[in-house]
Parts: structure tokens; C-alpha cells; sequence
């Protein structure tokens, strides 16, 4: 798996709406990367949930949310809409985007693991954790000003 201070691995792939999404076009700004094993299970759906909860606050700080796992593109749709996600989910059908970031787990699902990559591209972070909120509460601690501090 990637560590931080490695450079984020560029890759294109299509959106929930079938548009192309090509990470070095994020490049200047911070990215919040999660990849996620399966579209609307339980832990997924809670983990895009909080994400989208505070969308806004990421927002203006500039950040970023893109969500990534191996379902395809009709699967990532439904999911973005079932649970009104403000941020694009990418289709990583073959796999090749989880290989390159060390986020491919058993049964060729995606683990759960969050890249948090600074505007030149570099990984400033890796949160590899089961727990679902604890990806979005050190996001914020590290990109939102006031955010969740550690107990």
C-alpha cells in the first residue's frame, strides 16, 4: 500500500454518469481519495453518507471528495443516488486503480482505506481503517479548521 509522501498514482476512470475522471486534473488542490469494497452496503453507504454530510465543510477549504471502488458505473449511479452524493464516484472495474494504490483486498473488493493527497499530488495521509466515520473525522482534523480533535 502506498505511504505518505509517495506520489499519488495518476489514473483515469469513468464517473457514476459515464463521464471520464482524470485525478491529475484535481492537481492544486487537496483530494480526500476513499476507496470503498462495495456500493451500497451498510459500512459504504455510512462511510459516503458522512462524507456527504460534510461535503460543505471540505468544499471551502477547497478540498475535494472522490469516492472509488470496483463496482461499475450503473452500480456507482444507484448508490450516488440513493444516497445524494455531492461528489463523483469513479468505476474501477478492472481493478487496476486499487492495484496501483495497494487498496486491493480479498475477493478482489477495494479495502477500506482514504488517501488524503495534497494539491501537488503527493499522499499526505492513509487512513486504512474499518471503522467508516473515523476516515471522515481525520480528514476534517487534518483539512477543516475547528474540525474533530482527537480525545
Amino acid at each position: 500500500m502506498l505511504v505518505a509522501g509517495d506520489r499519488a498514482p495518476d489514473f483515469t476512470a469513468k464517473t457514476q454518469d459515464g463521464t471520464p475522471f482524470r485525478l491529475s486534473d484535481l492537481r492544486g488542490v487537496p483530494v480526500i481519495l476513499y476507496f470503498y469494497p462495495k456500493a451500497s452496503s451498510a459500512g459504504c453507504t455510512r462511510e459516503s453518507v458522512e462524507f456527504a454530510k460534510f461535503h460543505g465543510e471540505f468544499a471551502a477549504q477547497g478540498v475535494r471528495i472522490v469516492g472509488i471502488s470496483v463496482d461499475d458505473v450503473e452500480k456507482q449511479k444507484a448508490f450516488a443516488e440513493e444516497c445524494h452524493l455531492p461528489f463523483p464516484l469513479l468505476a474501477d472495474t478492472t481493478r487496476e486503480i486499487a492495484r496501483a494504490y495497494g487498496a486491493l483486498g480479498a475477493f478482489g473488493l477495494a479495502k477500506r482505506v482514504t488517501f488524503l493527497i495534497d494539491g501537488s499530488g503527493r499522499i499526505d495521509d492513509v487512513i486504512d481503517t474499518l471503522l467508516p466515520k473515523a476516515h471522515v473525522e481525520r480528514a476534517r482534523r487534518r483539512w477543516v479548521p475547528g474540525g474533530p480533535r482527537p480525545p
